[in-house]
C-alpha cells in the first residue's frame, strides 16, 4: 500500500523513468510509423517532425515573422542570384522573365559546421574508414546501430549538398520531387538517365538489387562546387520558388559516406539503412527508432549552434515569445515521441500532465473547447482550470469540391454549365459543412489562395462576389432563392432536365467507405435537393477513385491540397491547363483549361512578388471565381492544446524544424503532475477489506478443527 501513496519522486500512474520528468524532455507522441527517413524521398508530415529537426537545408523560415520570410540557416548568408542569356552573359536583376535563359544561385556554407557523430565517420589510426567494408565476421555482431564501437564526425562541405541534388536525380531513391526538379536544374535529367543506365549495368555484373554508384564520378551540368564551401545552381529561366524548396530537406546535405556506408548488402539485411538511421548536422539526432514504441530526438553533441530569433512581429513580444531572444539553441536536451494509435488514451495522458502538447480529435472537442453566441473560440472552464492553452491557425491547405470541366453537363465554358455551377456554388452552405463536419475548424474560401500566401485577399476586400455578398458590413452566402434562380436562367427551372421533364441527376464520386462518410454523402444530397437536383454518390475505394480520376470518369469530386511553400504559384497551379489530369497526369484534377489563365499563369509564375505580379494574380482568381470549376470549399483551421510549462508556440505553417525553439519549465509539469495525479487508493482498500473478510470463513473452520484435535 505504501508503494502507492505517491511518496516517490514520480506520481504513482507515471509512464516515466523516475526523474524524467524533471528533466528538459518534451514529450509528444505520434500515431503511425515513419516510413521513411532519407531526405531524398521523405515528403509526408509525420515523417518531417523528425528529419527536419536532423538535417539542415541551406535555408529556413523565420520563427516568428509573418509573412513567412526565407533566412539562412547553413548558409553564410541568402544565395546570390544572377540571371544569364542563353550565351552565359550576366544580364541585369530587372531583365523580364521571358529573357532570361539560365539563373544562377550561389550558396556559401558556413565553415566548421559537423555532422553528428556516427559509425559512417569513425576511422583507424591510418584514417581508413572502419566500417565501409564490413566482413562477415563482423556483420555477425552487427544487429542495429548501436553495435557498432566506434563513432566519428567530419566538417560539412559545400560538395554534400551537391551529393545530395545528384540523389534526387537517382531514380532508385524515388524522391517525390525530381519531375519537379528536372524541368529546371540543367543536367537533372540526364543525369537521371546515365543513373539507371549505369544502375542496370551493374546489375547484372555483379548479381546485387542495389549495387553501390559512387555518386561523386558522376556530373550534373548544373551543378558546380567554387570552393570547400561554395557551390552553384544553374536553372533554366527564372524560377523563384527554387529558394523555398532550399528550405526543404530535400536540399539538405548528405555525405557521400552514407551511401557507401549503407549499401553494404549485410547492413540492409538487418534493416540498418539510411531510412532508418539518418545523418545530419541538426540540433537533433535520432536515439532512439523503435516504431512499435516510441521514437526519440536527443541533442546533437557537435551542433554547429544557433540563437533564438531577437525579433518578431510586434504581438511577440506581449505574448511572451521573444523572452528567451537570443539565448542558444535547442532550449531541450531531447524529446520523447511515443506510439498513440487510440485518441482517447493520448487525450487522457495529455490531462494528467504525461504530454506537453495535444491535437483535439473529435471525441474531445467539446470537453476542449466552446464558441461564445458571436461565434468566437475559447477553452472550456475545466481547460483553464489546469492552465491550458488555446492555439489556433488558418492552414495554408484548402479542400474543394471539384467540376469535371471535360463533363457535358457541369463542364466546359457554356453560360448554361458556368450559370449550373455558379448555382450549386450557393447552395453548397459551407460554413454548415464546418460546423458539423470540421468542429468549427475551418473558414469558407473565397478562391484558391489561402491566408498567409501572397495574393491573398483578407476580409470583405477579398470575397468572392458570385457566391457572397457584403451586408451590414459583413461577408454572407447569397441567399437559395438567387441560386433557384440561376438554375432556371441555366434552363433547369425547378431543377429539372428540359429534355426528360425530371430531376437533373448528377453524379459525385467518392471515397466513403465508413460510418462517419454516409453523413457527409447525407449532407451533399440535401444541399443539391435545394435546387431540385437528385445527387447520385458513387463510392468506391482509394484506388478505383484514383482510376476515375486519371482516366477522367468522375463527374463531380472533392480533393485537397497542402502547400509546399508560400506562394500562389503553388496553388493556381492546380488549374493550369497543361497541368490537367487526364491530357498531362498533373494535379488540375478538374480538368479545367482556359487559354486567359494560362497565359496569365505563365507571365506570373516566375515573378518577383510586387504590385504587377498581384495585379495578375487578381485578374486569375476573378477568371475562376467567374467560371467556378471548383466549389472553393474551405482552408482548415489548426487548433492545438499546450500546458502552462510550454513556451515558445507560435504557429508556423511552412517551418518544419521548429524542436529547437521549444521551452519547458519541468519543475512546474512535476508540480502540475503530481497535483493532478493523486494516488487511488480505495479500489486497494476495498481490495483487502474483501480478502480479509473471504478469508474469516476458513479460519473459523482452521481454529475449530485445532480445537477438535487438541482434545
Amino acid at each position: 500500500m505504501l508503494s502507492l501513496s505517491g511518496c516517490g519522486e514520480n506520481p504513482w500512474n507515471s509512464p516515466y523513468r523516475s526523474g524524467d520528468a524533471a528533466a528538459p524532455v518534451l514529450y509528444s507522441s505520434f500515431s503511425e510509423r515513419p516510413k521513411h527517413l532519407d531526405p531524398a524521398r521523405s515528403y509526408s508530415s509525420n515523417e518531417y517532425v523528425f528529419i527536419a529537426q536532423i538535417y539542415e537545408p541551406p535555408l529556413q523560415y523565420h520563427f516568428l515573422k509573418r509573412p513567412y520570410q526565407l533566412i539562412a540557416l547553413t548558409a553564410d548568408g541568402m544565395p546570390q542570384v544572377s540571371y544569364l542569356d542563353a550565351a552565359g552573359r550576366e544580364l541585369s536583376p530587372d531583365t523580364p522573365a521571358e529573357q532570361i535563359a539560365f539563373s544562377l544561385y550561389t550558396v556559401r556554407i558556413q565553415p566548421g559546421i559537423r555532422y553528428q557523430p556516427h559509425p559512417l565517420f569513425a576511422t583507424d589510426e591510418s584514417g581508413a574508414y572502419r566500417y565501409h567494408q564490413l566482413s562477415e565476421a563482423q556483420l555477425e555482431q552487427i544487429h542495429t546501430l548501436d553495435d557498432f564501437a566506434e563513432r566519428g564526425s567530419r566538417e560539412l562541405t559545400a560538395a554534400d549538398y551537391i551529393y545530395q541534388i545528384k540523389r534526387l536525380a537517382f531514380s532508385r531513391f524515388h524522391s517525390p520531387i525530381a519531375g519537379t526538379m528536372g524541368e529546371y536544374i540543367v543536367g537533372f535529367n540526364a543525369l537521371t538517365k546515365r543513373l539507371r543506365e549505369e544502375e542496370q549495368r551493374l546489375k547484372q555484373e555483379t548479381g546485387q538489387d542495389r549495387p553501390y554508384l559512387d555518386l561523386r564520378e558522376f556530373e550534373m551540368a548544373g551543378l558546380k562546387q567554387l570552393d570547400r564551401y561554395t557551390y552553384t545552381i544553374r536553372i533554366k529561366g527564372k524560377y523563384p520558388q527554387l529558394l523555398y524548396w532550399m528550405a526543404m530537406p530535400f536540399f539538405a546535405p548528405m555525405p557521400w559516406e552514407a551511401d557507401r556506408f549503407y549499401a553494404q548488402p549485410g547492413l540492409w539485411q538487418r534493416n540498418i539503412k539510411l531510412d532508418w538511421y539518418p545523418v545530419g548536422t541538426g540540433p537533433f539526432m535520432l536515439a532512439e527508432n523503435n516504431p512499435n514504441l516510441r521514437m526519440v530526438l536527443a541533442r546533437n553533441p557537435n551542433f554547429h549552434g544557433e540563437r533564438y530569433p531577437n525579433e518578431g512581429e510586434p504581438e511577440d513580444r506581449a505574448a511572451g515569445l521573444l523572452e528567451d531572444a537570443g539565448r542558444s539553441l535547442p532550449l531541450v536536451e531531447r524529446a520523447v515521441y511515443s506510439l498513440e494509435k487510440e485518441t482517447i488514451p493520448y487525450w487522457n495522458k495529455f490531462l494528467q500532465g504525461y504530454y506537453d502538447t495535444s491535437g483535439i480529435s473529435s471525441d474531445s472537442f467539446d470537453q476542449a473547447v466552446q464558441f461564445s453566441d458571436q461565434g468566437d473560440v475559447g477553452l472550456t472552464d475545466a481547460m483553464r482550470e489546469k492552465g491550458i492553452q488555446l492555439t489556433t491557425a488558418v492552414q495554408s491547405s484548402t479542400y474543394y469540391f471539384g467540376f469535371n470541366m471535360r463533363d457535358s453537363v457541369v463542364g466546359g465554358d457554356s453560360e448554361r454549365a458556368r450559370l449550373l455551377r455558379r448555382a450549386i456554388a450557393i447552395a453548397a452552405d459551407y460554413e454548415e459543412f464546418i460546423s458539423i463536419f470540421a468542429n468549427g475548424r475551418g473558414v469558407p474560401a473565397q478562391g484558391p489562395i489561402p491566408q498567409g500566401i501572397y495574393g491573398h485577399r483578407p476580409g470583405v476586400a477579398g470575397h468572392n462576389p458570385y457566391v457572397y455578398e457584403v451586408r451590414d458590413g459583413k461577408i454572407r452566402r447569397r441567399p437559395i432563392e438567387q441560386a433557384k434562380a440561376l438554375m432556371a436562367q441555366a434552363g433547369y427551372p425547378g431543377g429539372r432536365d428540359p429534355q426528360t421533364g425530371k430531376p437533373l441527376v448528377l453524379n459525385y464520386d467518392a471515397v466513403a467507405t465508413g460510418p462517419d462518410d454516409k453523413a457527409r454523402m447525407n449532407w451533399w444530397r440535401k444541399q443539391f435537393a435545394k435546387l431540385g437536383i437528385q445527387l447520385v454518390v458513387r463510392s468506391s475505394d482509394y484506388n478505383r477513385f484514383q482510376e476515375k480520376m486519371r482516366k477522367g470518369t468522375a463527374q463531380m469530386f472533392s480533393w485537397g491540397w497542402n502547400a509546399d511553400y508560400p506562394d500562389p504559384e503553388n496553388f493556381l497551379f492546380l488549374l493550369y491547363g497543361p497541368n490537367a489530369k487526364v491530357k498531362g497526369e498533373g494535379e488540375n484534377a478538374a480538368n479545367y483549361e482556359n487559354p486567359e489563365f494560362d497565359r496569365l499563369f505563365n507571365k506570373m509564375k516566375n515573378m518577383d512578388n510586387g504590385p504587377e505580379r498581384l495585379a495578375i494574380i487578381d485578374l486569375m482568381v476573378e477568371l475562376l471565381r467567374r467560371e467556378g470549376p471548383w466549389l472553393w470549399g474551405y482552408h482548415p483551421k489548426a487548433f492545438s492544446l499546450h500546458h502552462a510549462w510550454y513556451h515558445n508556440v507560435k504557429p508556423n505553417l511552412m517551418a518544419n524544424n521548429t524542436l529547437k525553439y521549444k521551452r519547458l519549465e519541468p519543475a512546474r509539469r512535476v508540480e502540475s503532475q503530481r497535483a493532478w495525479n493523486p494516488p487511488v487508493l480505495w479500489p486497494v482498500i476495498t481490495g483487502l477489506l474483501i480478502l480479509l473478510i473471504s478469508l474469516m470463513p476458513a479460519v473459523v473452520v482452521f481454529r475449530r478443527r485445532e480445537r477438535s484435535a487438541a482434545r
